[in-house]
């Protein structure tokens, strides 16, 4: 699953990291970019092939629906049915795209309590998680249309069991591709997860429960937390370079 995540990269770096075509948006860092808000996606022209560096809203309204409301409960889509849920077997077919981040949040039950300890996990290496997404456009009454996306989720790497049964989906560059339909091939091939050796886990503040929170410190390390067995013991965030 994934509820909550934190894109801190500036957008012309990741303009430069995907090859993305002028212009790009003005996209401040965010620490805890919640649904219904709007963030960074990575779309491709099948007219030109060009890619695009798009703001869009997050939580997919199909075209299909009578309201966007629908869109908050529709931030996530089991890859395992994408081909066949009304909802999302024409985005899949047709309207993929790649959702870049720095990291995101889960929460872990605490045994014994009610209360749930909230993590981060970033990739290792520092680099940019980038994650399998679809988008959809939806004309409203007004006529204005809304484009939103929603990010594909997959049954949880072992080593994040500990925190949520499923993970998002994410994409080695060498994928990027054929996600983004600009090479044929089996789009349910790479809807896997990833290895977890991949990614740095810790726990922060439960300051991030609040989405009108949005700081650097929610990214910090709370030190007075013992990280679940099976996690490791990371002292925080990795060291996130520009590309």
């Amino acid at each position: 699953m994934c509820g909550r995540y934190f894109l801190t990269r500036p957008p012309a770096a990741l303009a430069r990291l995907f090859r993305t075509v002028d212009p790009v948006p003005n996209h401040p860092a965010r620490f805890n970019v919640a649904p219904t808000q709007t963030s960074l996606v990575v779309r491709r022209n099948p007219e030109t092939g060009a890619r695009h560096l798009d703001l869009l809203r997050w939580g997919l309204v199909p075209l299909w629906a009578k309201d966007a409301a629908i869109g908050s409960r529709m931030i996530n889509a089991r890859s395992e049915s994408l081909a066949e849920k009304p909802a999302y077997r024409d985005a899949y077919a047709k309207r993929r795209c790649l959702v870049p981040i720095d990291g995101f949040y889960e929460w872990a039950e605490i045994p014994g309590e009610k209360r749930k300890q909230p993590y981060a996990v970033a990739m290792e290496s520092g680099a940019p998680m980038v994650l399998a997404g679809l988008w959809e456009r939806w004309r409203a009454p007004d006529q204005s249309i809304l484009r939103t996306f929603t990010v594909v989720t997959c049954p949880a790497a072992p080593r994040l069991v500990p925190l949520h049964d499923r993970m998002p989906v994410v994409l080695p560059p060498e994928a990027w591709p054929l996600w983004l339909r600009e090479v044929e091939g089996d789009a349910a091939s790479v809807l896997r997860p990833m290895d977890g050796a991949a990614f740095r886990i810790w726990p922060v503040s439960t300051r991030v429960n609040g989405v009108r929170e949005d700081d650097d410190g929610l990214i910090a390390r709370d030190p007075d937390v013992t990280p679940l067995a099976g996690l490791g013991v990371a002292e925080g965030p990795p060291a996130f370079g520009e590309d």
